[in-house]
C-alpha cells in the first residue's frame, strides 16, 4: 500500500501536471465547446483511461531493466531525469497564449469520442516516456514490491486525470472562455508545472 505522504505527494504533482495547459486538456475543452458537455466528458475520460496502458508499460519496462542490468536501470533514470528537465524548461519558457478553439464539427457518438481519446492517449510515445520517468520516483523501496507501487500510482494518476478531464468537459464553455480571456493564467500554470518537472528530473538523476 502507499503511505499517506507518498499518496498525497504524488497526487499533488499529478494534479498540477494534469491541469497544466497541454494537448489533452485543450482538446477536451475544444470538444466540449464544439460538441457539448457529454461528448467533452466522454473524450476526456477516454484520454484518462489511456493512462492505464502506460502504467502497464512502466511496470513491465522498469521490471525488465532491473532484472536485466542495474547499469541499464541507472541509464534509464538519467535519461528520464534529463527528459523531465527538458520538458520543464520548455514549460517555463512558454509565453502562454494557449487558446481553445471550437470549430464547428459534425456530432459524433459519445462512445466514439471516448474511443478516440483512449487511442490518442494510448499511442502517444511522449506519455510513455513521461510515465517511465515520473512514476518510479514516488516508489519507496522500504514499502515492498516496486511493481505494485508503480501500478497503484498509475491508477491514482488515471483516476485524478479522469476527474479533472471530466470536470473540464462539463465546464468546458466557462473554462475555455476564461482561458482565452486570461492567457497569462496558462503561462503561470506552465511555469509552475515546469518547475515541478525540473525538480523531479534532478531528483531522479541524483537519487541512488
Amino acid at each position: 500500500m502507499l503511505s499517506p505522504e507518498q499518496f498525497f505527494g504524488f497526487l499533488a504533482a499529478a494534479v498540477l501536471i494534469t491541469l497544466s495547459p497541454g494537448p489533452d486538456n485543450l482538446m477536451v475543452l475544444s470538444t466540449g465547446i464544439a460538441k457539448g458537455r457529454l461528448r467533452g466528458i466522454a473524450f476526456g475520460l477516454g484520454c484518462a483511461m489511456g493512462c492505464i496502458s502506460h502504467t502497464v508499460l512502466a511496470v513491465i519496462g522498469v521490471s525488465a531493466l532491473i532484472a536485466a542490468s542495474p547499469t541499464a536501470f541507472t541509464a534509464l533514470k538519467i535519461a528520464g531525469g534529463l527528459y523531465l528537465i527538458w520538458m520543464g524548461w520548455g514549460a517555463i519558457r512558454s509565453r502562454g497564449g494557449a487558446r481553445v478553439a471550437a470549430a464547428g464539427a459534425p456530432d459524433e457518438p459519445a462512445l466514439r469520442l471516448f474511443a478516440k481519446g483512449l487511442v490518442a492517449a494510448a499511442i502517444n510515445p511522449k506519455v510513455v516516456l513521461f510515465f517511465l520517468s515520473f512514476l518510479p520516483q514516488f516508489v519507496v523501496a522500504s514499502r515492498g514490491d516496486a511493481n505494485l507501487q508503480i501500478g497503484m500510482l498509475g491508477i491514482v494518476f488515471t483516476l485524478q486525470a479522469a476527474l479533472i478531464f471530466g470536470l473540464l468537459g462539463y465546464f468546458s464553455g466557462a473554462v475555455g472562455q476564461w482561458l482565452n480571456r486570461t492567457p497569462r493564467a496558462g503561462m503561470w500554470l506552465d511555469r509552475i508545472a515546469g518547475a515541478v518537472f525540473i525538480g523531479l528530473g534532478l531528483r531522479l538523476i541524483v537519487a541512488r
